[in-house]
């Protein structure tokens, strides 16, 4: 069977900010409908279906997927909803596309997590009887992960510290980011602590924002204004919910997400044939422990990769050039980001943050605590 080849066609994201009181969650979600409209150079009405990426716990109603159709211009159009990270909201677009089904595909992710309590939100996610009377919320759960990962892979808080201030630097060159500094591996060390071993700038904020992007099929992409950026392969996994259950130290979910990925773009070794990576990045230790799920160094690895330039502006192998998530974190909305800026990046269109190498990029996304699931995209100029 032919399967039909998808491309990115149009993107759009707002300013991540830490409240937006000038603007609802409409307001967003029509700024990046219609950015990502004129940046394909298309109308609403060469759009087939739309997929919204939105949760109701953070919008603080039920069904809040409905509240925002009329402002990406849904009305009359096949419609549906991803309650969970964006880079799961372009799994579902593109497979309506791979199915022959639609032409195209517009998927728009919003969330203003101002207007509500990350730790309620985040401590409902638990189970009720044993895990959320405890008080686990992101953070505490992360703090977990990270003392997991501390103890059996001998990861170092300060190889975490680096990387917080790598990407709050890049974030620098990031028009659209939240949080961009200066800053030492000192002062990230002596920043307050949150919860053990995680300190205050270990960790991401909580942003309001919105983005948007249009998918499209072979015959839409070639008529598209800007350059076509291909997803080139997919890859998705989850593991068990109860923390207790896990190893939080090796991304098993991760690790056979990366795998089918990179089997699907004929990638064998991601290392060397991928240019750059977008990867979600909530808390420091993130990046080096996702690195190693992805394969791109041995397990324990990862924290060297920064202290050796690697992954830096300059590096052989760029990771988060954006800032990542650690700059700007509005939930859902941070995977589906991080597809932008590897198409960005792509295109050649990434301004200050563009990179001198970028013709194959990988944009990952996780839901769930610690990383429960994983989606990696990997996506290229051709």
């Amino acid at each position: 069977m032919t399967v039909n080849k998808v491309a990115v066609v149009g993107v759009s994201q707002t300013r991540f900010e830490e409240k937006m009181i000038d603007r609802n969650y409409a307001d967003l979600v029509y700024e990046v409908t219609t950015g990502a409209l004129n940046d394909a150079g298309m109308t609403i009405d060469q759009i087939d279906n739309v997929v919204t990426v939105s949760n109701d716990f953070w919008d603080g109603r039920t069904i809040s997927s409905m509240a925002v159709m009329d402002a990406c211009g849904s009305y009359g159009k096949n419609v549906s909803t991803v309650e969970g990270d964006g880079t799961f909201g372009v799994l579902y677009g593109a497979m309506r596309i791979w199915a022959g089904s639609f032409g195209t595909t517009l998927v728009v992710a919003h969330s203003k997590g101002s207007e509500g309590s990350p730790f309620l939100i985040t401590n409902s996610m638990f189970d009720p009887f044993y895990y959320r009377p405890l008080g686990l919320d992101a953070i505490s759960s992360s703090a977990l992960q990270a003392q997991a990962y501390i103890d059996r892979r001998g990861a170092a808080v300060e190889d975490w510290a680096a990387v917080s201030v790598k990407n709050h630097k890049n974030a620098k060159n990031n028009p659209h980011a939240q949080l961009a500094l200066d800053l030492t591996v000192g002062q990230v060390m002596s920043s307050p602590m949150k919860c053990q071993p995680l300190k205050r700038l270990d960790c991401s904020p909580v942003s309001d924002g919105a983005c948007a992007v249009i998918l499209a099929g072979e015959e839409r992409a070639n008529q598209s204004r800007q350059k076509s950026v291909w997803l080139k392969g997919v890859g998705y996994a989850a593991e068990l919910h109860y923390l207790g259950d896990r190893d939080l130290s090796n991304p098993i979910a991760l690790t056979q997400a990366a795998k089918k990925a990179y089997a699907m773009a004929g990638i064998t070794n991601p290392s060397e044939e991928i240019d750059f990576m977008e990867i979600y990045d909530a808390f420091s230790y993130m990046e080096p422990l996702w690195l190693e799920g992805l394969g791109v160094c041995p397990p324990g690895e990862g924290g060297k990769l920064t202290s050796s330039g690697m992954t830096g502006m300059k590096g052989r192998q760029p990771v988060n050039a954006s800032g990542g998530v650690l700059s700007a974190h509005a939930v859902l909305v941070a995977g589906l980001v991080r597809i932008i800026e590897v198409v960005l990046q792509i295109r050649g269109k990434a301004g200050a943050r563009q990179l001198e190498k970028a013709q194959t990029g990988l944009a990952h996304g996780i839901n769930g605590p610690c990383g429960q699931s994983h989606c990696v995209w990997i996506l290229g100029s051709n």
